[in-house]
């Protein structure tokens, strides 16, 4: 590892990751049938679950990227998190009773009573995909980030973490994701705390001079308030995390396995209220100990001093923190990391094996096939999903493109899911005709935004606002082809 860390920081994070592997590996006795493997036996307590949906929330996108958007400009991505409170009741009240009441396992059990077999297969489809993809990127950013502070190479890191993950995740099943996801919650707030305690105490005048210099450079602020779409202001951001938010609490198999998993419909609902809520002062955490980065760089710059944002928290971690809190913190990088990918394998496994094997391809499969399959499945996953985030090393826009990508994957998914509870008499081939629409509107307008900017002819709003349009445009299609339906 890297001469810059003590022996003891490594040895602490080499601590962490075996027991991390350990703990998780250590629930493959609750995970020897489907129902424990997928559900957890439906024994998990709710504010477990609440620990582990925030933390699913989390990532190392949020652990390193937040305090890098705050550092460089200001607080408006925090709006996202603004958020959660209306989708939160919005899911409570509807999307969680439903579930409970009307599927099993999966959340596209219910898509195919409403329509037909297309609906389920489609919404698998994408999720899968979608999956596969956000534990590539994931995994990517996880390794680069470890790779500055470790310095490893970044390819042995990715093998190495996938692999890790795999093996918990395959042994333990979702008991295993639960649990380990409620330490890895602990220790990254455990870091992130005391990072912020350190910077306000190296800042000379503490949290007076903190808020003050802040508040001089508009770092607080969220956005401008006007009515402008084009940007991305506050109102832009508002609507995002609203439609993003309730695509997570509705059709997103990571957060309604989780409902589902909960011994009763009122603990599902506490586990949302808990862990919907508690994201909101975690990630405002961490948006504030960027903000104290700016301030405490302000007028001391080291030469070496990083340029680009996403690379500042990185750097204080390995030159500021006292030894043995650089290992924990970075022990926190890992945990935000492994807490998103061992959720996207293990329901992305559960899909595959109740969507389409156990759907179609072998309707009577027992238990035990079953259980073989999802193994396998997590296995398979696993290693797809490690090779594309290989991949990723070498793409200099592979990022950008993927969200692009994903976009058109998922653009349909809360818009079916929506006109399929709003809509009651809405037929099979409308909801399939509404789909296409939306997904032609998002590939129209993704494409026009990466490659057609030029022309003239293209999106004209900000790019957040793609997947808002094209899932109304979706309803507005379903109730139209409804509404004016002769039958």
């Amino acid at each position: 590892m890297s001469s810059s860390i003590s022996l003891i920081d490594n040895i602490i994070i080499v601590v962490y990751i075996v027991m991390t592997t350990a703990f998780g590996a250590w629930f493959v006795k609750r995970s020897d049938n489907m129902q424990g493997f997928t559900l957890a036996g439906k024994i998990i307590p709710g504010w477990t679950i609440g620990l582990s949906l925030m933390a699913t929330y989390l990532s190392s996108i949020s652990f390193l990227a937040n305090p890098g958007k705050s550092y460089a400009s200001d607080w408006r991505p925090f709006v996202f998190s603004l958020t959660l409170p209306i989708a939160i009741w919005i899911a409570a009240k509807w999307f969680i009773p439903l579930y409970r009441n009307r599927v099993k396992t999966t959340a596209y059990e219910y898509l195919e009573q409403r329509f037909s077999l297309w609906a389920r297969l489609y919404m698998g489809t994408a999720y899968i995909l979608l999956q596969v993809g956000r534990f590539a990127v994931v995994l990517y950013l996880t390794a680069l980030a470890l790779a500055a502070l470790l310095d490893i190479n970044i390819e042995t890191l990715i093998i190495l973490l996938g692999v890790l993950t795999i093996i918990y995740t395959l042994l333990g099943g979702f008991a295993a994701v639960i649990w380990t996801d409620v330490v890895q919650s602990v220790v990254l707030l455990l870091g992130g705390v005391l990072c912020l305690i350190i910077l306000l105490n190296n800042i000379p005048g503490g949290w007076k001079q903190l808020q003050s210099a802040a508040s001089n450079e508009h770092k607080f602020a969220l956005g401008s308030m006007d009515f402008d779409f084009a940007i991305q202001g506050f109102w832009v951001i508002f609507i995002f995390g609203i439609v993003e938010n309730l695509k997570n609490f509705s059709v997103d198999q990571n957060y309604v396995q989780r409902f589902l998993s909960a011994p009763t419909e009122v603990e599902a609902k506490k586990s949302l209220w808990l862990g919907g809520l508690l994201y909101i002062p975690v990630s405002a955490l961490f948006f504030m100990i960027g903000t104290a980065l700016f301030v405490y760089y302000l007028n001391i710059a080291p030469a070496d001093l990083p340029s680009k944002a996403d690379q500042i928290f990185p750097y204080f971690i390995i030159h500021e923190l006292p030894v043995g809190l650089v290992g924990l913190v970075i022990a926190g990088v890992l945990a935000a990391g492994m807490s998103t990918l061992d959720s996207s394998l293990n329901s992305s496994a559960t899909v595959f094996t109740i969507d389409f094997y156990k759907r179609v391809f072998n309707f009577d499969a027992d238990d035990q096939a079953q259980l073989k399959m999802i193994r396998m499945a997590t296995a398979v996953i696993g290693v797809i999903a490690t090779l594309a985030s290989l991949i990723m090393v070498n793409a200099k826009t592979a990022l950008d493109v993927w969200w692009q990508i994903s976009a058109i994957f998922g653009g349909g998914m809360l818009g079916l899911f929506l006109s399929a509870v709003l809509m009651p008499k809405l037929k099979s081939t409308q909801a399939m005709f509404a789909v296409i629409t939306g997904l032609v509107f998002v590939a129209w307008a993704s494409a026009t935004k990466l490659w057609f900017t030029q022309t003239g002819f293209g999106f004209a709003l900000h790019t957040m606002m793609i997947g808002v349009v094209g899932t109304l445009l979706t309803i507005l299609t379903a109730y139209l082809l409804q509404r004016f339906s002769k039958a």
